[in-house]
């Protein structure tokens, strides 16, 4: 990807030396204001996830690996910023496609344990548990790396790595049109948790449309000239963040509450 990027939009300036590799410009913009918005509150809801999982609670296990995954590719950037040597730089790319891998695969688990509570809401209550939990965190972790680095490795460059970014897409759609069907059968899940099932949802499919969609049609076609789809991936950490602000319950009763107001008001008037 990286290496792909160099060598098509900012080979005449991007190299100070041989050994040495500088993001343009536009991408240090970027990449500035990704991690000074992101990497605090990241942490901070790491942690703040974390202690929830203590008091066994499991919905905020897939979260907590999807900032993970969010993390690595801030610190992706940050290498990048420092204007590493060729080699690291190799490595910090290898690493963050690993990130960014995961978290898409985060993103289908999220989706999809919504979708279950929806439409098996039984069945859901009674397997989920931390266990199952971090064992699909750990499985998604093992397909991240074995995936990227047979694809890297094997001489067939980043455009199969962009398929495989859209193989989640249908299973998302999926998800979101699952839950709506089922919203009303759901009789046991309360209205509240529906909300938020289905603002979540619909989030993480805006949240992959918006940012990752992009990226893989600018690098599976032939044409590389345009670059602004190249950077909307690195705003994926912001969308993850609005992501797990919405899903607090916090956020979203403020919302529900601005809205009836606002109904309210133009129903008085």
């Amino acid at each position: 990807m990286g290496e792909q990027y160099s060598n098509n939009t900012f080979q005449n300036n991007s190299y100070h030396d041989s050994d040495i590799i500088e993001p343009p410009i536009q991408l240090c913009i970027v990449f500035w204001i990704v991690i000074v918005i992101c990497l605090p509150l990241i942490i901070q809801a790491i942690f703040y996830l974390y202690s929830l999982v203590r008091h066994d609670h499991v919905a905020p296990i897939y979260v907590i690996n999807l900032l993970i995954s969010d993390f690595i590719q801030l610190c992706y950037m940050a290498t990048w910023l420092g204007k590493p040597k060729r080699l690291l730089f190799f490595i910090t790319v290898l690493i963050y496609l690993i990130g960014l891998m995961a978290s898409i695969c985060f993103m289908v688990c999220i989706s999809l344990e919504r979708y279950l509570l929806i439409a098996w809401p039984l069945w859901y209550r009674i397997r989920r548990t931390v266990k199952v939990s971090v064992v699909v965190c750990v499985v998604v972790w093992v397909l991240a790396l074995v995936v990227i680095c047979s694809a890297l490795f094997s001489g067939c460059g980043v455009k199969p790595i962009a398929v495989i970014f859209l193989l989640p897409f249908p299973v998302l759609i999926f998800s979101v049109v699952g839950i709506f069907k089922g919203l009303s059968a759901a009789i046991s899940v309360s209205s509240e948790e529906k909300r938020q099932v289905v603002g979540a949802t619909i989030l993480v499919l805006l949240n992959y449309t918006l940012l990752f969609l992009p990226y893989i049609i600018w690098t599976i076609t032939p044409d590389h000239t345009m670059t602004s789809p190249f950077a909307f991936i690195f705003f994926n950490p912001l969308g993850d963040l609005v992501l797990y602000v919405f899903m607090r319950k916090w956020a979203i009763d403020k919302i529900l509450a601005s809205v009836c107001f606002c109904r309210t008001e133009t129903q008085q008037e």
